[in-house]
């Protein structure tokens, strides 16, 4: 399977990315555009989170229920987006336009990375190893680790959304990362220009 975009992370960073991407698929530059995201949900932080101080969720809403909403929402909205379940990526190769990520049932196509999972210090994707340094906006004692990132950039074609890239642990922060990213890839698919999606009633 080859893909335009592929996320790595179905948390609240790498949600939030592939429901910007998707929602632009009615603007031409965007249309034939395939997006895939990796669920890759087991360990996120997430799960054990109660959401009380997020603007528009109801309180008393479970990181659970936003983990479940989330994919519902995005398979009911944007089913053009491929979710692809129970697999963990292992490694990455190639270059901008040309990559290649393996996980551990599967291998994929794709031109462009968005990794968007947690900080853990058990990071262990083969090609991004590299990039690894200690989180600068979290205690040390945590052992928590972001991918070194300008602008959310990495490297040439892989970009870096939520706690992993260096933001601090909050929900809406790591949700508003994933948004800033795909709106960094819209903006590059429609030659440069600063592009935001406004769905309007």
């Amino acid at each position: 399977m080859s893909y335009d975009v592929l996320i790595i992370g179905g948390g609240a960073a790498g949600m939030s990315c592939a429901l910007v991407l998707g929602s632009a698929n009615k603007a031409p530059f965007a249309a034939n555009k395939k997006i895939g995201i990796i669920m890759h949900q087991k360990a996120s932080a997430l799960s054990n989170g109660l959401f009380n101080n997020v603007l528009g969720i109801h309180p008393g809403t479970t990181g659970k229920e936003i983990l479940e909403s989330g994919k519902k929402h995005l398979s009911d909205l944007y089913a053009h987006i491929d979710q692809i379940e129970k697999e963990k990526v292992v490694k990455i190769e190639g270059v901008s336009g040309g990559f290649t990520v393996f996980t551990n049932k599967n291998q994929y196509k794709t031109k462009t990375i968005v990794v968007a999972i947690g900080p853990s210090n058990l990071f262990s994707i083969d090609g991004l190893m590299e990039f690894v340094e200690p989180h600068r906006s979290l205690p040390p004692a945590k052992e928590r680790i972001q991918l070194k990132n300008k602008d959310h950039i990495v490297t040439k074609g892989i970009y870096v959304a939520g706690i992993l890239a260096g933001w601090i642990s909050q929900f809406a922060i790591a949700a508003g990362s994933g948004t800033q990213v795909a709106t960094d890839i819209l903006s590059k698919w429609n030659n440069g220009n600063p592009t935001m999606i406004h769905e309007v009633s």
